[in-house]
């Protein structure tokens, strides 16, 4: 199995787009920038027929070190989650895609 990096990604722009290579990596850049931005800024990102990236803010809580059992506070933070469309979790499980109408309720919450 191989991890598909930034550069897979912008190798398979410029063969199946016909734009230069320099061309598609900047494309790339700019849409992964255009997702990151909108992100910490707090807003989501719907990719349709893939998934939705949230940003959740967590609040402080109590932790324990498993080595010791001490408690130590953990300090309030934003996560990044993701849920996968039905569309993306069937073709994982090679499964058939849902028809429009089901994939749309699915994937809102």
């Amino acid at each position: 199995m191989q991890t598909v990096t930034r550069a897979h990604l912008a190798d398979a722009i410029y063969a199946q787009v016909g734009l230069s290579r320099n061309e598609s990596a900047a494309l790339l850049e700019d849409v992964l920038e255009r997702i990151s931005a909108s992100l910490a800024a707090g807003h989501p990102v719907k990719l349709s027929a893939f998934g939705t990236f949230t940003v959740r803010q967590k609040a402080q809580r109590v932790g324990r070190n498993p080595k010791t059992g001490i408690e130590v506070p953990i300090s309030p933070r934003r996560v990044l989650s993701f849920r996968a469309s039905q569309v993306l979790k069937a073709r994982i499980n090679g499964d058939a895609p849902p028809t429009d109408g089901e994939a749309d309720s699915q994937d809102d919450y």
